[in-house]
């Protein structure tokens, strides 16, 4: 059976990724006859979905988190997991009996971080609340106020840490923090409005001709002037490009430096990369979720364009270096305060390009849409819109592995 995998960051309190919920969708899903049989079948399936997929390409130097019902904990498969990476969360109606809490001081013991998934208070739970937990999750939007309040101080005399569920805008991630939790996730960080950042005004000129120069192959030395008009952009430039390891430990210290170096491909992706870095977090940018989303969702639609070349079904007329591009330039009007019209004004970009990012049009368009579904976790839809083009959920899978395995080399 094949699967599509999505991944939803989880936070700390500075807004830095600290790992990875994965969740799991079968195709099979869609015309199943019962939805409560979903989870059990994810958990049988997680441990070779994971072995084959690359675990470390998938999460990078991050840890994951994924939900497992009583059957998969009580088995033996569950060890074959590396503890050291990988969290278990028991599922909120999980019945907590003696060989239950027994198997998981196994696991505790073994090295697993353990997680109450979707929780509330219970005094079955003690042996968790004592020690056994690491981790309580609690639903923002299933939980009153009054009540999450009561909780929040309730467990805040254990040895555990809080993390909100669901935080759906930033108001909600203030007023949780301010609460006492720890940890932090929800569609809200799969938004670019996380970053908070000011119009690009005149960096906007410099940085669409560099870009420009870039994609035309201009000359280093023209290249290397244009960064010069932005010192911003240029210590943006320097620090992405410092943080990465090219098989050499000599600093990168001026920009004809990082472009000989890295060359003119590299270079094009990092500035890309760049706009969403924030200056004053140094080489921690990288740890922040619009810096992941954008890195992720631009090297996934290079990957799935590529797939045209073995698949006739598949998109015809999606280039993977304009995939790429749309990827990125996706993003860009969420995070400036600068409309697409005057993204797409400064840059001469092909027709597709521009049909992708204003109205969501072309094969361009289509893989726009499909990364979309799959950052949202829409993975049923998302698998109903593959079958339509003919890609298999392996070959995602593989787009993925890809993507991430690229996007972990930047952290």
């Amino acid at each position: 059976m094949q699967h599509l995998m999505g991944r939803q960051p989880i936070l700390n309190g500075l807004e830095e990724i600290v790992g990875y919920e994965l969740l799991f969708r079968s195709p099979r899903s869609l015309t199943a006859a019962s939805f409560d049989s979903h989870v059990q079948a994810t958990a049988q399936v997680i441990v070779d979905v994971l072995s084959s997929f690359g675990i470390r390409e998938v999460l990078g130097e991050y840890r994951g988190y994924i939900n497992v019902d009583a059957e998969m904990l009580l088995s033996d498969t569950i060890e074959l997991l590396p503890h050291d990476v990988i969290s278990l969360e028991l599922l909120e109606h999980v019945e907590i009996t003696p060989d239950l809490i027994a198997r998981c001081q196994q696991l505790k013991d073994k090295g697993f971080l353990l997680a109450l998934d979707d929780h509330r208070y219970g005094p079955q739970y003690e042996p968790f609340y004592q020690g056994l937990a690491d981790i309580i999750k609690l639903d923002l939007l299933t939980t009153p106020l009054e009540e999450l309040y009561r909780e929040v101080d309730r467990f805040k005399r254990y040895p555990v840490k809080l993390l909100a569920e669901k935080v759906d805008s930033r108001h909600v991630f203030l007023r949780s923090r301010r609460m006492g939790f720890d940890l932090f996730q929800g569609y809200f960080f799969a938004r670019p409005s996380i970053v908070q950042k000011t119009r690009m005004a005149n960096a906007s000129g410099v940085f669409f001709r560099l870009l420009q120069q870039l994609s035309s192959d201009a000359e280093i030395d023209q290249i290397e002037e244009t960064f010069k008009l932005s010192p911003v952009l240029t210590y943006k430039l320097l620090l992405l490009v410092n943080s990465v390891a090219y098989g050499s430990r000599e600093k990168i210290r001026t920009v004809r430096q990082a472009i000989t170096r890295v060359g003119l491909q590299h270079l094009r992706r990092w500035v890309q990369l760049a706009i969403f870095a924030d200056e004053d977090a140094g080489v921690q940018t990288f740890n922040n979720p619009l810096m992941d989303m954008a890195a992720a969702r631009a090297a996934f639609m290079e990957e799935m364009a590529r797939l045209e070349l073995s698949n006739s079904k598949l998109l015809r007329h999606a280039q993977p270096d304009e995939a790429f591009m749309v990827g990125i330039l996706s993003m860009l009007k969420d995070v400036y305060d600068i409309g697409m019209s005057d993204i797409l004004q400064n840059l001469n970009v092909t027709d597709e390009i521009q049909g992708a990012l204003v109205s969501h049009g072309g094969d361009l368009g289509t893989l726009l849409c499909v990364s979309e579904m799959m950052e949202r976790l829409e993975l049923d839809e998302a698998a109903s819109c593959l079958e339509r083009l003919g890609v298999s959920p392996q070959s995602v899978l593989e787009c993925q592995k890809k993507a991430y395995a690229w996007r972990s080399k930047l952290v």
